[in-house]
């Protein structure tokens, strides 16, 4: 690496490279590898608990036919989670016996719980990066539960280990307006976007570009650099593009690959 810039390294859906995203397992693997922070969506189930999910539907990630707005998390939670990362794992004789709990749903009060016993125990800082899924049929109950539940923790300071990711500007209005010391996360997809996006969002949101829009839009970044803006980008799984992030002076790179990178910037 040539840029002495060391960016936050955090751990998209858990190791989610290796072991199936969003389910305890991957996140303890992040941790036991050294991730600073850790990334999750969240949605709300029908019964109103806030879990670790990205698809709206479970077809992709258990296997199965469901919304999950439309399911209680007693039912969620006989869902197998890991199975479709390695569908081959009941034919493997050798495979060690595994903790059933590390492949179910995650809700998020239990990855919160997770991450401030990890804290206590160690004295290192760990932070969540925690995003709002839109469109849902629940709309600004999402915010209102997830900020609810970060007041339990009392994670809703400036100084708390949290920030608010969204794609919607309206979704992180609405954590501001409950929540204002809170850091919040304008994530960015479409270089149309940014045009109004930079005249609307608050003086201290950070910037959430994917790192393919960086890469499409090289006079893009260079703009959103020269805000003055922190940013934090996704999903950054190579050297080549974790060089993009330091040159530019992203703050925080949110990657599937949480040992590789902190390899390459122990280098």
């Amino acid at each position: 690496m040539t840029s002495p810039w060391r960016p936050q390294v955090v751990a998209h859906r858990g190791a989610s490279a290796d072991l199936a995203e969003h389910t305890l397992g991957a996140y303890v693997e992040a941790l036991d590898v050294g991730a600073e922070g850790l990334e999750c969506d969240v949605r709300l189930t029908a019964d109103g608990h806030l879990v670790c999910v990205h698809d709206r539907t479970l077809k992709r990630t258990a296997q199965t036919r469901g919304v999950v707005s439309t399911m209680e998390l007693a039912d969620l939670a006989e869902l197998d989670f890991a199975k479709w990362k390695n569908p081959w794992i009941d034919l493997d004789d050798e495979a060690p016996d595994r903790d059933d709990r590390l492949d179910r749903v995650l809700t998020l009060r239990m990855l919160l719980e997770m991450v401030r016993l990890y804290s206590e125990k160690t004295g290192r800082r760990v932070e969540l990066a925690i995003e709002t899924k839109h469109p849902t049929r629940y709309g600004g109950l999402v915010e209102k539960r997830l900020v609810e539940m970060l007041r339990e923790f009392e994670w809703t300071g400036a100084d708390a280990p949290v920030r608010v990711m969204s794609f919607s500007f309206t979704a992180l209005q609405r954590v501001e307006r409950l929540a204002p010391e809170l850091r919040l996360v304008q994530l960015i997809d479409h270089s149309r976007d940014w045009p109004m996006l930079r005249r609307v969002i608050g003086r201290d949101w950070i910037i959430g570009p994917g790192i393919a829009l960086l890469k499409e839009r090289p006079k893009l970044a260079a703009r959103i650099a020269a805000s003055g803006r922190d940013i934090h980008v996704w999903t950054v799984n190579t050297a080549a593009n974790l060089e993009i992030c330091r040159e530019i002076g992203v703050r925080a790179v949110i990657t599937d690959k949480p040992a590789y990178v902190l390899g390459l910037l122990s280098k």
